[in-house]
């Protein structure tokens, strides 16, 4: 794991960190309870350990950086001490942004007309983005004419990846991959949109996606996609959704 204070931050316009949402609102079934309740080995729980990492970023990066929770309207609390050590960081929940035709995360299966899920993070992403363009109309994030074209970073509750080794991991792709909007991890089988870089200058074709009923993760990034090859020492640190499966990551978190 890499060390926040020793780390090379860049902040350069283009690549400026506006936000960062974290995904805390599956229904995580097959885990038993709520991912963001998990406890790891130290004690500390899994919503806290993101909250803290992207507290030490934001320090590291000298930027009040917004850091959001998007739990589906489940209310996780956030540990005290954490914000008490912060006073001046933008930490708060987010409301899900409603489609202006109504559509909520559940849309109909076209054979049989049950509810199917169908990629209600799209629409936590779109709460981010536009809490993110409200912060900059009220002076609570810095406006320039390049804020556009700042980004977003979207970690998930299935993931024990730093924060700060994810922005690291990222980041070089901005210039490298100028014409792309959504920069996220891959392995060799599986992409991972939820652990990524969003552009905010997408958030009105996001907008309108939502809006016309999709909720189509790869169909809505695929054209605008820069995928980034997974870290080897990552592996067994994400998509786990099952008990056995977060004790794995607890051990490989504590290997790197």
């Amino acid at each position: 794991m890499l060390k926040v204070a020793d780390s090379l931050i860049q902040t350069d316009e283009l690549s400026r960190l506006a936000g960062i949402v974290i995904l805390a609102g599956g229904a995580s079934k097959r885990m038993g309870s709520p991912k963001a309740e998990l406890i790891l080995p130290t004690g500390e729980r899994l919503l806290d350990y993101h909250v803290r990492q992207a507290l030490e970023l934001s320090t590291a990066m000298i930027s009040n950086i917004a850091i959001m929770i998007a739990d589906n309207g489940r209310g996780f609390s956030i540990t005290p001490d954490l914000l008490k050590k912060n006073p001046q960081s933008l930490v708060f929940h987010l409301t899900d942004y409603l489609s202006a035709n109504g559509f909520s995360n559940k849309i109909l299966s076209s054979n049989d007309n049950k509810p199917i899920e169908t990629g209600g993070a799209l629409v936590a992403i779109e709460a981010a983005l536009q809490s993110l363009k409200s912060l900059v109309s009220s002076n609570q994030l810095t406006k320039d004419a390049s804020w556009q074209q700042s980004w977003l970073m979207v970690i998930s509750c299935d993931s024990l990846i730093p924060v700060t080794d994810l922005w690291q991991k990222l980041q070089p792709y901005i210039t490298q991959a100028a014409d792309k909007s959504v920069i996220c991890l891959t392995d060799n089988s599986n992409l991972y949109p939820l652990l990524g870089l969003y552009r905010l200058s997408i958030e009105p074709d996001l907008k309108r996606y939502i809006d016309d009923g999709q909720r189509q993760v790869m169909k809505f990034i695929k054209p605008i996609m820069q995928p980034v090859p997974f870290a080897k020492a990552w592996q067994d640190l994400t998509n786990f959704n099952t008990p056995d499966a977060f004790e794995c990551a607890c051990t490989a978190l504590r290997d790197i």
